[in-house]
């Protein structure tokens, strides 16, 4: 009993300490709070757009299951691409430029997006629909270095921790509230998925509005202790060509890659949740599925997870939370594999038992192994070169949103069809499923146990690899395991 209760004070201990770091905020100034601002309503538009983008395409444009995926993976490849060059943009220009362009460029061509959505006679919308969204990707991708580069320059050193995790709070409090508003506008509403765009209007106008009464400087804040950067401390750039030659060099540059390899079919996952779960849960839930509502529950699940895990989770092995933590998320997609028949035979409510487990497995490993991956990443860097590893370990991400936006459409036309032909008709899947004549290796199911022993499988050749993955790594202040 007395062994006990200095455990439970340690864990009481962290938890107040971790909020005491957030009151280090005080020393930012208006332009932080701006930013943080302008990055939860930006995330509400880009969740909401991301979880309808293929069935506002298919839906509302005409365009089929193959097409819409090969669009939205087009459109991911442009912002993965742009990535590269966004920041540099972003320092040549500066925050408040940048952000009047990214932002205004934005308005005008969510502007168009409605017009194209409102206008059936228009010839060749999806066509143009691509040619908009592939427009958006650059200044996507600008938006989301200025919410970086703002987060470091608006911060001091002692509040630069506590300011990025409020970041990512704000941007999963902003998913959360794009889930909301895709059940808002087709349930509630009852309107086209058009309309997200419209939401994107607004909250463009509101960024806009923001940016320019908030964000009025771009002075690197420092504390009242901080002292001006020395002169010396102030070394020669380097050219991308020479920075890219260097990495590629490295040892570590390679290990690197051989992880966000392994890791890929885990980093894929998430790209399910808009790619691949908006549709499939249509067809076999209904038209009435709460696809908003079941895609909340991942970012409410991260702020809760962040609060409650982040204060313990140094007590833990890097690369044990990371790579167990990705096991955790592999195995999310098992639930979905089973028969449908698991919750008295009625397919709506197994569906939903089965979507809601999914959720919630796959938000504990994201908080486990996501924000580990960047220690990792860090740590592995040499030094100097901690900036460029990290923007490679963004790679996973966008590899993974751009492959499966390529096979997306494929994989919901062989397993999660919109209809299913049963002795030469074509009947609605979840009618040819309610009346058992989709056979297992033709249903969902197998999509789903298809993905999952993929993504595991790459977790357990990383625990194989560990040794070699972790050579001349040295975290900081790492404990042992409990």
């Amino acid at each position: 009993m007395s062994e006990a209760t200095p455990a439970r004070k340690t864990a009481r201990e962290m938890i107040i300490g971790y909020f005491k770091d957030f009151g280090v905020l005080r020393e930012t100034g208006l332009e932080y709070w701006g930013i943080q601002i302008i990055n939860f309503l930006d995330c509400t538009f880009y969740f909401a757009m991301l979880t309808i983008a293929t069935l506002f395409l298919s839906t509302d444009l005409g365009v089929n299951d193959v097409h819409a995926g090969y669009i939205v993976g087009l459109f991911t490849s442009v912002v993965t691409i742009m990535l590269t060059f966004s920041g540099v943009m972003t320092d040549w220009l500066g925050i408040r430029k940048s952000l009047r362009i990214s932002m205004g460029s934005m308005l005008v061509l969510r502007v168009a997006m409605v017009f194209v959505g409102l206008t059936p006679s228009l010839p060749h919308r999806g066509w143009i629909a691509t040619g908009l969204l592939v427009l958006m990707a650059p200044f996507m991708a600008g938006l989301q270095t200025i919410f970086q580069a703002s987060t470091q320059r608006y911060t001091t050193k002692k509040s630069r921790s506590a300011g990025f995790n409020l970041w990512y709070l704000f941007m999963n409090i902003g998913a959360a509230a794009g889930g909301a508003a895709v059940d808002i506008v087709r349930l509630e509403l009852k309107i086209g998925n058009v309309h997200i765009f419209t939401l994107g209007v607004i909250t463009a106008v509101l960024c806009l509005i923001c940016g320019e009464f908030m964000v009025r400087q771009e002075q690197q804040l420092r504390g009242s202790d901080e002292a001006p950067e020395p002169a010396a401390e102030k070394k020669e750039k380097k050219s991308p060509w020479q920075i890219f030659r260097e990495v590629v060099t490295e040892r570590a540059f390679f290990r690197l890659l051989v992880l966000i390899a392994l890791i890929l079919g885990v980093r894929a996952v998430y790209t399910y949740l808009y790619l691949l779960m908006p549709k499939y849960w249509e067809r076999t839930i209904g038209p009435t599925a709460a696809i908003g509502v079941l895609n909340m529950i991942n970012p409410i699940g991260i702020v809760i997870g962040l609060i409650v895990f982040i204060p313990f989770a140094n007590k833990f092995k890097v690369f044990d939370l990371l790579v167990y933590g990705a096991m955790v998320s592999a195995f999310s997609l098992f639930p979905m594999a089973l028969p449908w028949q698991v919750y008295g035979g009625d397919i709506v409510r197994s569906h939903y038992l089965m979507a809601i487990l999914c959720m919630i497995i796959v938000t504990v490993g994201e908080v486990l192994w996501s924000p580990k991956l960047y220690e990792y990443t860090a740590a592995i860097a040499p030094k100097g070169q901690e900036g460029t590893y990290l923007g490679l370990s963004m790679i996973p991400w966008f590899l993974a949103k751009t492959l499966v936006s390529a096979f997306s459409g494929h994989m919901l036309t062989r397993w999660s069809p919109e209809k299913f032909v049963v002795d030469g008709v074509a009947v609605p899947l979840q009618q040819a499923m309610v009346q058992n004549q989709v056979p297992y290796w033709q249903s969902p199911a197998a999509m789903w146990l298809i993905l999952g022993a993929y993504a595991m499988a790459g977790c357990i050749g990383a625990v194989l690899l560990r040794n070699w993955l972790t050579r001349d790594v040295h975290f900081k202040a790492e404990p042992a395991s409990p």
